[in-house]
């Protein structure tokens, strides 16, 4: 059964409108809930409605409110040659330590299947 329609506010969510829905969602609200419930829609949509009678024209769409950009660093050893030496020693002792490995990497079953 669809809530009856209130006319006294058009386009105001009801009552009704949120315990309609609650039960299309197989939701169990209490009046306590449901006058909560819609309470907080209600202003959520008359936020959106006085968003919606803004004259946006001209104005481009944009998802956040300051440029971004990513800053990538540049994919270089930041390590000297006496600390290059210390981490192929620790690798060299992980890798011989797996189960299995192949070309200083570990071998792992296939998840999709070989490849062709």
């Amino acid at each position: 059964m669809e809530p009856d329609a209130d006319t006294s506010t058009p386009g105001r969510i009801t009552r009704d409108d949120v315990a309609y829905v609650a039960r299309l969602a197989r939701l169990n609200l209490t009046d306590f809930e449901l006058d909560g419930f819609t309470g907080q829609l209600a202003d959520v949509l008359d936020h959106a409605a006085d968003i919606e009678a803004l004259d946006l024209d001209g104005v481009a769409p944009t998802s956040h409110p300051l440029p971004l950009s990513n800053v990538f660093r540049a994919d270089v050893p930041t390590v000297g040659p006496a600390e290059e030496a210390n981490h192929r020693l620790f690798c060299d002792e992980v890798i011989a330590a797996a189960p299995a490995a192949e070309e200083s990497r570990f071998r792992v079953p296939p998840v999709l299947g070989e490849a062709p």
